[in-house]
């Protein structure tokens, strides 16, 4: 889906609930400055979550590549944006992906495209890095996956206990990732404490 011009069925009735809202908001949906407000709201909310109609292990295996190579692969700084599905408020930061592969590869890119997926879906943070987590493990089969995720949560920022600084980090690990000083190396090199480029 372009999420441009491409839209899925149900846009209609979404607008319709949505100029349903404004006025139960207290809001004159027919004002000027409110008149296309919920079109644009319901496509907004079909780009946010255009994830459930895209298949996250078939981006990966559009791209698999026969490897001998058996070492860290790290995809870092990924940026992360998705709804929180408890208030429908934003969740933003950054996921770091490592698996060390076990005779394949996938094109980097295919790895930011399976974060992109599934947090383009309604979540919490916890599932959502289990479910990268699992899905590279499950498709590409290598020795294990980690998936680190950092961010901030809009709905401790504007709403509850207005924290503006708090940022909560999720992990989850597989296979070779279960062994202590595997997991200090990723996260020793998402810190930089290796050579830079």
């Amino acid at each position: 889906m372009n999420p441009e011009n491409e839209f899925r069925d149900g846009l209609d009735d979404l607008a319709t609930h949505y100029r349903h809202i404004l006025t139960l908001l207290g809001e004159d949906a027919q004002r000027e400055g409110l008149e296309k407000t919920p079109m644009r709201v319901a496509k907004a909310m079909q780009i946010l979550t255009r994830g459930y109609t895209q298949d996250p292990h078939k981006v990966l295996t559009d791209a698999l590549f026969k490897e001998d190579y058996n070492q860290m692969v790290i995809v870092k700084d990924i940026d992360v944006f998705s709804l929180c599905e408890h208030h429908l408020l934003p969740f933003y930061g950054k996921c770091h992906v490592a698996y060390i592969p076990n005779g394949y590869i996938t094109g980097l890119s295919k790895v930011t495209r399976v974060v992109d997926i599934f947090s383009h879906r309604l979540q919490v943070q916890e599932r959502l890095t289990q479910q990268i987590k699992d899905c590279i493990q499950q498709t590409l089969k290598p020795q294990g996956v980690m998936v680190v995720i950092e961010a901030k949560h809009m709905c401790m920022q504007m709403r509850g206990v207005e924290k503006q600084n708090a940022i909560t980090t999720t992990s989850d690990f597989s296979g070779v990732f279960n062994d202590l000083t595997t997991r200090q190396e990723f996260m020793s090199l998402l810190r930089g404490e290796s050579k830079r480029i």
